[in-house]
């Protein structure tokens, strides 16, 4: 293979060994095997996917695995010997089983499924430091995550790496088990006691990566249809779509998320004509439930996903009336083009870039200019101009705010049965400080979609707002119920944080912020939360630590519509006197 064709990418690489492995098998061959495969199954393999990892070699007496971040990949290992040690304070001696993990960033080489390079070589020399039950970090993993409160480190001095021309400078993290406390995920309550449906992304088997958005845009269809049947769950978008291009079994997608049932399938287009093959999947016991493949004219496509839909629904909830079927269907455009715009707009915004926000309102604008009664267009458009004032995107925050309730309106007015509408309208309100009626339109989002993870997020917001922090910690508690893997949930857990600040509850505020703080450490608002929590909470040391991590705020900043949006009514004045105690001179 030349170099030129050789694919690369810098990567956040773990690589875990078991302790005294041959001592191990010598003493107990089979029971060792079953208790190191019952070790990868419950401990490794989840923890690893539970913070965005994907484990891509197994070496028998350990595994190597890359993450998208250091701090992801140091979060899992702590996660990993954490659960561990648990499980060994109730395993006679002989019998327990210690990793030894070691972590580095580095470029690595892709060759298939697996990978190779200086990163890699790092790493597994890290594990050879890090000694039982330990974790050992290079200096670049050190250099991203050291301010990160919870973590202390232990300089072990440079370190020779064969095939490497420098010495590596290795750092020891302590792991305690209170020290590292993190935050469960929600108990899976009434909520998702009724057997919930995770729908995977579809694959996109015309090998085009230009058709790509209309494979997900399918997928994101039918999980859309399906969350209106009120009779089960489905798993949010986001986060099934974390293991979108991964392959990770059925079984184990079902126990991270929570979910009964798994649909998967593909899409193939050729001219006008498209196949699609779904499959429902228990995942109980991995039998297909049902399975089947359709061959359409494109034109076919919204009768396609009304019979796809149609057919899940009652294939798991046989006793559904037919007004709930009726109920199901969404209205959709006049035209293909203004669909597929809409699709290409959706796929651009969950990009949740400045410029993936500019490029969808440009879809979503072409979508209307088309169909100029498209409820889905407009709100689109909304959610654009949302995000361009919250997250100040833009120089004129105040006119994006008055287009982002205009825009939403009139979604609604040309469609009062779309929850997607109701929840960026819910928003809007938000913005410009009308609470009722943000709160008025949450509910109305989660009433017309049940499963609306996104409707609970705004409703809990809103709550807070309102001077209700309760009610708005247990509606984001069931956002995160609803959507376990959102790439949302810092923002969830840094809402839930709001919550008990607003209700004096600071240490409590302090240890959710921490957790969101730790793998979201750009977040500047987040970054101030945490600052006066701890403030409030009297950890000024602390509090001052965090504050001078990252750059100077000034008082400017605080008043961006965003911001004020988030801290409506309660809230502020202890957020500016925790930051002034802190040292803050904005």
């Amino acid at each position: 293979m030349s170099e030129e064709r050789l694919h690369r990418h810098l990567a956040a690489i773990l690589v875990a060994d078991v302790v005294g492995y041959s001592r191990l098998m010598g003493r107990d061959e089979a029971g060792t095997l079953t208790t190191l495969k019952a070790l990868r199954t419950e401990i490794f393999d989840p923890k690893t996917a539970l913070y965005g990892g994907r484990v891509f070699k197994n070496t028998g007496d350990g595994a190597l695995a890359e993450f998208p971040s250091a701090v992801d990949a140091v979060l899992a290992a702590i996660d990993v010997q954490r659960a561990l040690a648990a499980r060994n304070a109730h395993v006679p001696e002989e019998r327990q089983v210690e990793l030894r993990i070691g972590i580095s960033v580095g470029d690595v080489i892709v060759d298939g499924d697996d990978l190779f390079g200086n990163g890699v070589n790092v790493a597994a020399r890290m594990e050879n430091l890090s000694g039982p039950g330990g974790i050992c970090v290079s200096a670049n993993v050190h250099e991203q995550v050291r301010a990160t409160a919870q973590f202390n480190f232990e300089d072990i001095g440079e370190q020779e790496i064969k095939n490497i021309d420098q010495p590596v400078r290795a750092y020891r993290i302590g792991v305690g088990a209170e020290q590292f406390a993190s935050i469960p995920a929600p108990e899976i309550d009434a909520v998702l006691s009724r057997p919930a449906i995770a729908v995977l992304p579809f694959d996109n088997l015309t090998h085009d990566p230009e058709q790509e958005y209309l494979s997900d845009g399918l997928t994101e269809d039918i999980i859309t249809a399906l969350s209106l049947w009120r009779t089960f769950p489905v798993i949010a978008r986001n986060s099934t779509f974390t293991y979108k291009g991964r392959a990770v079994k059925v079984q184990e997608i079902a126990a991270e998320l929570g979910a009964r049932y798994v649909i998967e399938g593909s899409v193939r287009k050729s001219g006008d004509r498209i196949r699609v093959t779904v499959q429902l999947i228990d995942a109980e016991t991995g039998h297909h439930v049902w399975a089947e493949r359709y061959d359409r004219q494109i034109a076919e496509i919204f009768a396609l996903q009304d019979e796809i839909t149609e057919r899940i629904a009652t294939t798991v909830a046989p006793e559904l009336e037919r007004a709930e079927r009726q109920r199901s269907r969404s209205k959709p455009p006049s035209g293909l083009r203004a669909w597929d715009y809409y699709l290409r707009g959706m796929a651009s915004l969950h990009e949740f870039s400045k410029e993936g926000n500019r490029e969808a309102r440009e879809m979503f604008e072409c979508a209307v200019a088309l169909d100029p009664v498209y409820s889905r267009g407009y709100a689109g458009i909304a959610y654009c101009h949302f995000r361009d004032a919250f997250l100040a995107f833009v120089d004129d925050p105040e006119r994006s705010i008055v287009q982002c309730v205009e825009a939403a309106q009139r979604a609604v007015s040309l469609d009062e049965t779309d929850s997607f509408a109701h929840f960026v309208l819910s928003r809007g309100f938000h913005l410009v400080g009308k609470i009722e009626l943000s709160l008025r339109e949450a509910k109305l989002a989660i009433e017309l979609n049940p499963n609306d993870a996104v409707g609970y997020g705004s409703l809990g917001h809103a709550l807070i707002s309102a001077g209700q922090p309760d009610e708005g910690i247990e509606a984001l508690c069931r956002a995160r119920q609803l959507s376990p893997k959102d790439p949302r949930i810092h923002v969830w857990l840094k809402l839930e944080s709001h919550g008990h600040f607003v209700a004096g509850r600071y240490d409590e505020a302090a240890k959710l912020a921490e957790v969101a703080h730790s793998s979201h450490p750009e977040d500047t608002l987040l970054r101030l939360q945490l600052v006066a929590s701890l403030s409030n909470a009297g950890r000024i040391n602390e509090a001052r630590s965090v504050l001078s991590e990252g750059e100077p705020i000034d008082s400017a900043f605080l008043d961006r519509p965003g911001i004020n949006a988030w801290f409506i009514g309660a809230g502020r004045e202890q957020l500016v006197g925790g930051l002034r105690e802190a040292g803050w001179e904005g």
